[in-house]
């Protein structure tokens, strides 16, 4: 089992990193998801967050998407694996947990350290949902 810190790492990157760990057979623990960090201009991934949350809530038939910082991200690392609603992709979405802070069953665990400083340009998942 792995365990993961996401404190100021990279949406994209460690979502690809986790999908293909997952895809490997390994169970992956992503701890601090509201902490994770979406690199670009904060204004266009804000705009582009609530356009489509509108498309669904406009009466339009869609998936719904959620604000809750672990689901953004479950639902990021989701559309990394291939076939992820049947077979191998189905398993490997199921090995992954994912939560928002740290459990007490993982507080005293060795972590590793997904993110490194922050950049200049970054907006946290946490900022999303309000």
């Amino acid at each position: 089992m792995k365990i993961i810190n996401g404190k100021n790492a990279i949406l994209g990157r460690l979502a690809s990193y986790i999908a293909k760990e997952a895809l490997k057979g390994e169970e992956i623990v992503l701890l601090n998801c509201n902490q994770i960090v979406i690199t670009g201009n904060k204004k266009d991934i804000k705009e582009k967050f609530e356009a489509k949350r509108q498309r669904v809530g406009s009466g339009q038939k869609g998936p719904k998407i959620s604000r809750v910082p672990y689901l953004i991200v479950k639902r990021t690392i989701r559309g990394m694996i291939p076939n992820h609603r049947k077979g191998r992709g189905k398993q490997a979405l199921k090995r992954i947990k994912c939560y928002s802070k740290t459990p007490k069953e993982f507080e005293e665990s060795k972590k590793i350290i997904g993110g490194k400083e922050k950049k200049t340009k970054f907006l946290k998942i946490n900022e999303l949902k309000k």
